[in-house]
């Protein structure tokens, strides 16, 4: 199942827009294999502490972020990317405005 259009360029960045006080996501593609969302994270908006049963791949499209591993802080800028592995608690703060590319594996 596609949920954005197929087989052309995606301005990945402008796919999503902020809100203020919020935080807005658009799936671009999901499937029994995976998915892959966009978000826009206002300025000190955020997900709480969680945990997710397969490992998650977040690249920063724009802006900057704080994220928490396991209790190990990292900050990221645009163009950056680290991955959340499964079963690791993980949080993400907005420092400023953002938006950043989920891809998620069950696998």
């Amino acid at each position: 199942m596609s949920t954005a259009p197929t087989s052309q360029i995606l301005a990945l960045a402008e796919m999503v827009n902020y809100q203020d006080a919020a935080v807005v996501s658009r799936q671009i593609t999901k499937a029994e294999s995976g998915n892959v969302t966009l978000f826009a994270f206002d300025k000190d908006q955020g997900l709480s502490e969680h945990t997710a049963p397969f490992d998650a791949l977040v690249h920063i499209l724009e802006g900057e972020t704080h994220v928490t591993i396991s209790g190990k802080p990292f900050d990221l800028k645009t163009g950056d990317a680290i991955i959340m592995p499964a079963n690791e608690p993980h949080a993400i703060k907005a420092t400023q405005k953002f938006k950043m590319l989920l891809t998620m594996i069950r696998a």
